[in-house]
Order: C-alpha cells, then structure tokens, then sequence
C-alpha cells in the first residue's frame, strides 16, 4: 500500500511538472504575441500621425484656392473666401419626386378587388 502512495505521489509530481512546463512556455509565447501586438499598435499610430500630417498639409486654405483658379475653366470651382460658406438650414434640398397623387386610397384585405 504504501509503494502505491509513493508511485502515485511520484507520478502526480510529473504530470505537475510537466503541466508547470507547458504553461510556463504558453505564457511566454502569450508575452510575445503581446509584444508584437503593441508593436503593431506603435507602428499604425505612426502611420496614422503621419496620414493626419499628410492630410493638413494637402488641406492649406493656399493650395486649395491655387488649385480651385488653376482648374476654374474645367471644374468651375469657386475661389474660397470666408463669405462663401452658410448654415445646414440655408441649403435647399430637392423635393422628393411623388407620383400622381388623387387623394383617393383603395384597399382591401379579404383578397377580392376593391369596389
């Protein structure tokens, strides 16, 4: 009975050590899979700062207005000036094309056509 207690106790310290091996190796490829995703995190930060610098730069009211008289003949843009823009409630939108409407509705729920 008690080689019995030995060689289970013996056996339950293997299958921990070897329990405590494959999570010690789990946990640092979870470390490295960290690592590199906050390194990929860095890198888009970067780009995307980068992007936004790009963006202001295309974006200069100067350039803009360059652009807008060097292409007026082809695009007929106006030049940007600082009375040239309104408010959201001044903008007329297009009323919404409605077919004939004679203000009388036929229905009917019971399948046969209506009288």
């Amino acid at each position: 009975m008690r080689g019995l207690l030995f060689l289970l106790s013996a056996l339950m310290v293997v299958g921990l050590g070897f329990w405590a091996y494959n999570e010690n190796y789990a946990t640092q490829d979870s470390i490295r899979e960290v690592r590199d995703l906050n390194r990929q995190i860095g890198e888009a930060h970067a780009r995307l700062r980068m992007l936004n610098a790009e963006w202001a730069y295309l974006n200069r009211p100067d350039r803009l207005r360059d652009l807008a008289d060097l292409n007026f003949d082809r695009l007929g843009l106006l030049p940007l000036i600082p009375d040239g823009f309104g408010r959201v409630d001044q903008v007329i939108y297009p009323a919404l094309p409605f077919g004939p409407l004679d203000g009388s509705v036929m229905a009917s729920s019971d399948g046969e056509e209506p009288l």
